[in-house]
């Protein structure tokens, strides 16, 4: 079960550093204005999603089962599980929008500014201290 754990833990922090990453590419992606710029921010934004946030996710997401599938009963017996769960749902939804931005850049029909991605960037900040919080403290 440690294994397990420890795998999940590093999917996370790989799956974090991704969605921390890409909107800080976005913003970079939006202020750019030569062809060349654009270009290799939507390889890089490609590479980033695909190649490191979307099997990190997955990873994440299975290990966090297969974790739960080892005491069920405990697991879905505490509210900040509950709460855990519903914080991932809602980050799983964050990982979609990205992959929305990165679709809209990649067909040059982005129409948001980089102070929205300077935004949007910080919300998975929140995420992340609010499931770190839950899982360490348990509150309820």
């Amino acid at each position: 079960m440690l294994w397990v754990k420890a795998f999940h833990i590093i999917a996370m922090v790989c799956w974090f550093a991704a969605l921390f990453y890409l909107p800080r590419l976005f913003v970079y992606h939006a202020m750019s204005e030569d062809q060349a710029s654009n270009e290799r921010f939507k390889i890089m934004e490609r590479k980033l999603y695909r190649g490191i946030a979307l099997p990190s996710m997955i990873a994440t997401l299975a290990l966090g089962f297969w974790l739960i599938s080892y005491n069920p009963s405990y697991y879905m017996s505490g509210g900040w599980m509950h709460a855990k769960l519903a914080l991932v749902v809602l980050l799983i939804g964050y990982h979609h929008m990205c992959g929305a931005f990165m679709k809209k850049f990649a067909n040059d029909a982005n129409t948001k500014s980089d102070k929205f991605y300077r935004i949007f960037n910080e919300v998975p900040v929140l995420f992340l201290v609010g499931i770190v919080i839950l899982v360490v403290v348990k509150p309820f």
